[in-house]
């Protein structure tokens, strides 16, 4: 019974052997990215599902304090 165990033949070259290794890296780097980029759609999707469950004059009503923060008391001294 053998103890080999270099499946692909990459024991006599190291090159690649380093080419395989840097390919593996590389393809869970971008499985990483793809399930990141994948939450990121289902999150925005489900908003915009929620979005689509609202009433339609909730759609386009304006909004109740569009200046809010600059507005001030009319008629009063603010010195």
């Amino acid at each position: 019974m053998s103890d080999n165990h270099d499946y692909l033949g990459t024991a006599d070259n190291r090159k690649l052997r380093l080419s395989g290794d840097v390919l593996m890296l590389m393809l869970k780097g971008a499985g990483y990215a793809a399930i990141l980029c994948l939450a990121l759609w289902f999150t925005l999707a489900a908003i915009h599902w929620v979005g689509l469950l609202l009433p339609e004059d909730s759609k386009f009503r304006p909004d109740p304090t569009p200046y809010s923060f600059y507005v001030t008391e009319q008629g009063t001294d603010l010195v």
